[in-house]
């Protein structure tokens, strides 16, 4: 590569660093993505450009720069051949050698084309050369110098390297270095090389128009081919953004909507709360309205019946009498099943101890009680639940599955309370077609209180009931 091409790919290469590279180092990321593809495909498509535009002026240059080299090559190797062709048997040229090679090169429209001539032999010795200072020195064998001693012509333009060019160095014209090996006819062998500098001035202004042209177009079909990229880059970047606008716009909406979902989650967890304390409040009221009525009212029309069955003997005022003692029993026991300890101070150990504890005391059975772990704390609600499905499952398993065994599971999973109550009952087909009311509203408890509920029954396999409610933390 000449010099002149490597003189312009520094000063396109030194350009495209110092005019964009340095600025986007120092540049930040928040730009749209037409703006991110505009300097990055700015910077992408700049290099392409660069080592495009300077590929092709290279393959111009060396394509013109050979051309001329091989038209010049054939010219003077018609005149200079018949005059060297002693050098097939000697390498020294006889002085009617040197005369005509004089003359032909001093004279006619040659000497107005070569600067300088030399004719080397091939140990790097100069034969002949328009420098008289230089003949009969040996120098190194330079590029173009080993290329024509292998048969080939060589040119570089401008180029000027090595110590026997000092003579053309110094008469600062641009020149075309030419070797062109000198043929011995009949057998074809390299004899010698005839190199000469060719004044090329208009090849440089030939070169340079060509360059810039060259250039130009590279530039003009870059440019063109970014510009339509950036067209199609930036519609798509302002449809992006509206659809990011439109989504920003959706995800704002969701957020605000399930904000106020988790409001109303938790004002309607809340309302479950006060709710269930309320319905045991209800309870207690009832059960002391129950205690303090009906249930007066029954016990003194007991005594007034037992008073008066003391004066005569009447089978149908002991049928009263009994009838009233029963409905008396039957009345105690819903009050006692709908009046609750206080569990406000109780620990959710302690809440299912005295569950447990209540049923074995009124059953009269004994419960197998398993905890596992330390249990989850719980609201005043959920330990109210707790305490109704350990009452009511243990009651049913008691009262109407005949049961003789009674187990009770209490484990902690996560920050969830389990509750899993199995007797060895007569079990029954379809569980829930026999859920009565007490277990529909456990089940609606629970529901309320974001808990879980299961009930699995078969007949003479026993019934398996099952509770989970989260705990304060969860």
């Amino acid at each position: 590569m000449s010099s002149f091409v490597r003189q312009g790919l520094r000063i396109s290469w030194g350009m495209t660093f110092q005019s964009f590279a340095m600025p986007l180092l120092h540049m930040r990321s928040r730009l749209s993505l037409a703006a991110q593809f505009c300097l990055a495909g700015a910077v992408v498509v700049l290099i392409a450009m660069v080592i495009v535009g300077s590929w092709v002026t290279t393959r111009i240059q060396e394509a013109v720069t050979h051309n001329a080299a091989n038209a010049t090559a054939l010219y003077v190797e018609s005149i200079i051949a018949p005059l060297a062709q002693q050098l097939a048997t000697s390498t020294v040229l006889s002085d009617d050698a040197r005369t005509a090679l004089d003359e032909v090169l001093q004279q006619g429209a040659l000497s107005r084309r070569l600067h300088s001539f030399k004719i080397w032999a091939p140990d790097g010795t100069v034969i002949y050369s328009t420098t008289d200072t230089i003949v009969g020195r040996k120098y190194p064998r330079t590029e173009g110098l080993t290329s024509a001693f292998a048969g080939r012509v060589y040119g570089e333009f401008d180029a000027l390297e090595g110590e026997e060019a000092s003579h053309e160095r110094e008469s600062g014209r641009a020149l075309l270095e030419i070797y062109s090996p000198v043929i011995e006819p009949w057998s074809g062998r390299v004899m010698a090389v005839a190199e000469f500098y060719e004044l090329a001035d208009g090849l440089k202004a030939e070169l340079t128009t060509t360059s810039r042209n060259s250039w130009l177009v590279v530039g003009g079909v870059t440019l063109a081919m970014f510009l339509a990229l950036y067209g199609i880059v930036a519609r798509g970047s302002r449809q992006i953004e509206r659809q990011r606008l439109r989504l920003g716009e959706k995800v704002q909406a969701l957020s605000q909507m399930l904000a106020e979902n988790r409001a109303l989650r938790t004002r309607a967890d809340e309302a479950n709360h006060r709710t269930a304390t309320l319905n045991e409040r209800y309870l207690r009221r009832l059960s002391a309205e129950l205690h303090d009525g009906p249930a007066q009212m029954l016990a003194f029309a007991s005594l007034r019946l037992e008073a008066l069955s003391q004066h005569r003997d009447d089978e149908d005022a002991e049928l009263i009498r009994q009838s009233l003692d029963e409905a008396m029993r039957d009345i105690r026991n819903i009050c006692r099943g709908l009046t609750l300890p206080e569990l406000d101070e109780l620990t959710t150990e302690a809440v299912v101890a005295r569950a447990v504890g209540a049923h074995e005391a009124q059953a009269k059975t004994k419960v197998e009680l398993n905890t596992n772990g330390p249990l989850p704390e719980l609201t005043h609600a959920q330990k109210i639940c707790v305490f109704r499905f350990i009452r009511e499952t243990l009651s049913n398993a008691s009262r109407h599955a005949q049961a003789t065994r009674l187990r009770i599971e209490v484990a902690r999973v996560a920050a969830n309370l389990t509750i899993e109550v199995l007797d060895n009952g007569i079990g029954f087909e379809r569980p829930e077609s026999s859920e009565g009311l007490g277990l529909i509203g456990l089940k609606e408890r629970l529901a309320g209180l974001g808990g879980r509920f299961e009930l699995v029954s078969k007949p003479n396999s026993g019934t398996r009931v099952f509770m989970e409610l989260p705990g304060r933390d969860a």
